[in-house]
């Protein structure tokens, strides 16, 4: 009988759920949030602040137990701190061994982030912002999550399929990132990793490699902070030097905070300076501070407008622009950018409604500027002319020329003392013609113009004018003389750009400089270094403006 009791009561402490914590008045919280259904079904409760305004960054804590215990509420008092700092702070239950071995947790965990993403409307999280966080076995999903990124070979057959499984920062609490290497130098290596990888090191090698997050190592990992004491017994302090330092090595944004004589589990002052740490990163990598926005023209298969956050690239509105060319953001919110199938050039305002086009005529309008008075300059590359055109599309100045026709001229723009650049692409040259069409001032790029294109030019405050270049893409700026007084790029190894193309500058004097077929935008600032740059994916950005 007593036998019986004993067993009936270990059961119930199996199979018995966690005590909900008590929750602080300023924070919401839903437990028991089902996320996927694979196997069997696993669960996250979700904390967030009481009071939000608008959408705020999120963290979802993994716990540890080997792969084979823990608990999600073993994260809940981190959880809830995370909410009080204004993150929506989700931790989540996964399948564990030895019944479910690898890659369930890892599926499992990859399917808690689409989760999160595919329901950031329902719990105002910022989908752009997800970081992730954990210890032990927690603290290896968490790698893999940060580390495999959209790789789609672990994301199984969980729900929510259509939503990206990336993190952009990752936290890892002394998790393994090299089981081949964790035998003799973990107290229990040799039985937690059989019960998960399907047997032993001499038997299942292949397992433990393909699960080790050290494979997984690459340039475009989440930037990961790792935390690890030097007397850990169960995962060696070694285990985090090493991802560390590959990540490193391949230019990644990784570090290493290592605590002197902690042990694995911090307690104390231990505990208080990792946590510390963590909140710091989170705040460094998540939060949207300092950001400004920009519009952008993408000529590439989306073709659209974007508005966007920069330097996050979180992008709050699209417009389909046909692969058109160039855009303008104007002082009532609307925005001016060129249609490139329809040949027009349209206004829309913030909702993307049209509220002015023109013109009929045109061909293959490429540029477009609004102007003070109103009016509007159009650079009509097919017909070889830049027209001034009146709130009722009627041609109030027109310049043209065959030898800006045929395709030959890309950018056009007005300056503040009335005269027109224009870029005459196929031979790298910009001409500056007055009201009366006569040219009064160009400048002809130096090297081989059989490759070199001219993208755009425009008229800074001091009389130079800034221009961008291809093959090789360099932004350069020329006096009235035509003597180039400052070049970012071009034959110079500290910044290779492909194709220069839109530009524009910063309130506080960096420039915004699209490389057009690097697929980048960057941030260039007075001394010529790279504070910020963003890749594109598909996106090939013709144009770029700074909304001001």
């Amino acid at each position: 009988m007593k036998k019986l009791f004993l067993l009936l009561f270990a059961a119930l402490c199996v199979f018995a759920q966690p005590k909900p914590p008590e929750v602080p008045a300023d924070v919401q919280a839903d437990f028991d949030v089902e996320y996927s259904r694979v196997g069997e079904r696993v669960a996250m409760d979700i904390f967030r602040p009481k009071t939000m305004n608008g959408v705020q960054p999120a963290v979802l804590c993994i716990h540890g137990g080997g792969f084979r215990a823990g608990s999600r509420a073993s994260y809940h008092a981190l959880a809830i701190k995370l909410a009080q700092r204004g993150y929506v702070a989700a931790t989540a239950s996964y399948r564990l061994a030895p019944r479910h071995q690898f890659p369930a947790a890892v599926e499992d965990v990859k399917a808690a982030v689409r989760f999160l993403r595919a329901n950031a409307k329902k719990y105002s999280i910022d989908p752009d912002h997800i970081g992730t966080t954990g210890g032990s076995a927690g603290g290896h999903l968490v790698l893999m999550l940060g580390l495999t990124g959209d790789n789609k070979v672990f994301d199984g057959y969980g729900p929510n399929l259509d939503q990206s499984a990336k993190v952009q920062a990752v936290v890892n609490y002394y998790g393994p990132t090299d089981f081949t290497k964790s035998y003799g130098k973990s107290v229990d290596a040799h039985l937690v990793l059989p019960l998960w990888l399907g047997g032993d090191l001499e038997h299942e090698r292949k397992s433990h490699q393909v699960s080790s997050p050290l494979h997984y190592a690459n340039p475009l990992a989440a930037p990961l902070l790792s935390i690890h004491g030097t007397e850990d017994k169960y995962v060696e302090h070694a285990q985090s030097v090493w991802i560390t330092e590959r990540l490193q090595s391949m230019g990644a944004e990784a570090e290493l905070l290592t605590l002197p004589g902690a042990g694995h589990g911090f307690k104390g002052a231990d505990a208080e300076k990792a946590e510390a740490a963590l909140f710091a990163f989170f705040d460094k990598q998540l939060r949207v501070k300092n950001q400004r926005k920009v519009l952008i023209s993408d000529h590439g298969p989306k073709g659209e407008i974007v508005l966007m956050n920069w330097p996050s690239g979180q992008e709050l509105a699209r417009y389909p622009n046909g692969r058109g060319h160039d855009v303008q953001p104007l002082p009532n919110g609307h925005v001016l950018y060129t249609v490139a199938p329809e040949h027009k050039v349209v206004e829309v305002d913030a909702q993307g409604k049209r509220v002015w086009e023109c013109c009929d005529k045109l061909e293959h309008p490429l540029s477009a500027q609004r102007l003070g008075n109103g009016n509007t300059l159009i650079g009509d590359a097919k017909a070889g002319r830049v027209i001034e055109v009146d709130k009722m599309g009627k041609t109030v100045w027109q310049y043209a020329s065959e030898d800006i026709g045929n395709m030959r001229m890309r950018n056009s723009r007005r300056t503040a003392a009335g005269t027109t650049l224009i870029c005459v692409e196929a031979v790298a040259k910009v001409i500056e013609v007055d009201k009366d069409g006569k040219i009064i001032w160009s400048w002809q790029a130096p090297g081989d113009l059989s490759k070199r294109r001219l993208y755009q030019a425009s008229r800074l405050a001091n009389g130079n004018t800034r221009m961008t270049i291809s093959d090789p893409g360099e932004i350069v700026e020329v006096n009235p003389k035509g003597e180039i007084v400052r070049s970012i790029a071009g034959n110079k190894m500290d910044i290779q750009m492909g194709w220069t193309s839109g530009h524009d500058e910063f309130p506080n004097g960096n420039l915004f400089i699209s490389d057009y077929t690097g697929r980048r935008l960057l941030e260039i600032d007075p001394q010529g270094k790279v504070v910020n740059q963003l890749r594109m994916g598909p996106r090939t950005v013709a144009s770029v403006a700074v909304v001001r």
